[in-house]
């Protein structure tokens, strides 16, 4: 068998190695691998070259970064030889196999499958929270895994943050309505075979939710879907909690963050987050208010005369879609309507957190 394609590189300019940094996705042909390769040409991040790494079956699959093109390579241990950054963006199994192996290669790392939360030393973040508050971490010399805050926690954590400035909030109660993409290509499929056979009359492939998804709506998956809705929901919850802890020191309205009642839900939608948020506010609020005070950075209101949030307008937006509308019978209730695109926005997160921790990767050297 012939040995695998090396990749077309093609340096960014003429900048010496010295100012820029070399880094690797792994998971590269995921959705999510695509997307984080997306941002890093986006946002200019200071590479010399990416690394494309995936398994087997995607080894040979040119994939585009900005002007270049490149081949996507198997996982090997050579291949994290001098990367200043890995960007893990495959399933558990591949970054727990992987992870240590790039860490001990001297490479920072960034967990966007949100298995190396309970690694030592391993801090689940949000850079747009941590600006929000003013809390950005501090550069460490060695920093131990980074990984990307749910994209729905994200959402939640900055929309209750900012809306606690119309006023206290009593209670915040949360449904989150959960895309195909969340599962990567494969449930993308299931979702567009399990259509394409219901519409046919032809039996259901049920590989990844163990039930039927389309023209459905479910609170939970089979016994055979794996993760279960409800770990996916307590990891939310989880990761609300590590990027909002500081959010009570802050007295703003002069009551700790809520804590939201929350429900995951199992939508037949292939991309996009949905959540439906109800607020119960201390006393009476507007709906102009809290459309003020949640308008900002990585937020857009929609005006009277715009479409709704949904799934397909917030595709391929790096912001948080939101409408907003008062309850009709409670005069202290606030509805929060809100889309997002998931995968930019945890793409996004993990960038940006790679662009923090620059200041940890000596310059002038090869690493």
């Amino acid at each position: 068998m012939s040995a695998p394609p090396k990749p077309v590189i093609i340096p960014h300019g003429t900048s010496a190695r010295g100012n820029l940094y070399r880094a690797a996705i792994v998971g590269a042909a995921t959705l999510k691998g695509k997307e984080v390769a997306e941002v890093l040409t986006e946002r200019n991040f200071p590479t010399v070259d990416v690394r494309l790494l995936d398994d087997d079956d995607s080894i040979g699959q040119l994939e585009a970064m900005g002007d270049e093109i490149n081949f996507i390579q198997s996982v090997r241990t050579e291949q994290f030889g001098r990367v200043d950054f890995t960007f893990f963006a495959g399933d558990a199994e591949s970054t727990r196999k992987n992870w240590k192996t790039a860490r001990n290669a001297g490479s920072a790392i960034i967990d966007l499958s949100g298995v190396l939360e309970e690694e030592p030393g391993a801090t689940v973040r949000s850079v747009w929270l941590e600006r929000e508050r003013g809390h950005v971490l501090a550069p460490e010399l060695q920093p131990g895994p980074c990984v990307a805050a749910h994209p729905a926690a994200v959402m939640l954590a900055l929309l209750l943050l900012r809306a606690r400035k119309a006023g206290a909030i009593r209670r915040a109660v949360a449904t989150v309505f959960e895309p195909a993409s969340e599962r990567g290509q494969k449930g993308m499929d299931e979702l567009h075979r399990q259509t394409v056979n219901l519409l046919s009359f032809q039996p259901l492939p049920k590989d990844i939710y163990d039930a039927q998804v389309a023209f459905n709506l479910l609170a939970s998956c089979g016994q055979g879907s794996r993760p279960a809705l409800a770990s996916l929901e307590a990891r939310v919850l989880r990761h609300y909690g590590k990027i909002a802890d500081k959010l009570a020191g802050e007295n703003i309205a002069g009551e700790d963050p809520p804590w939201p009642s929350l429900m995951l839900l199992q939508a037949p939608v292939f991309h996009g987050y949905a959540l439906a948020i109800f607020l119960e506010m201390e006393q009476a609020s507007d709906r102009e208010r809290v459309s003020l005070v949640l308008a900002g950075d990585h937020v857009t209101i929609a005006g009277a005369d715009d479409e709704l949030p949904n799934n397909v307008n917030s595709a391929g937006q790096a912001d948080i879609l939101v409408s907003v509308k008062n309850d009709a019978d409670q005069p202290a209730g606030v509805w929060l309507w809100a889309a997002a695109d998931n995968l930019r926005i945890a793409a996004t997160n993990a960038v940006e957190c790679a662009e923090t921790m620059i200041a940890t990767r000596p310059l002038g050297k090869i690493q």
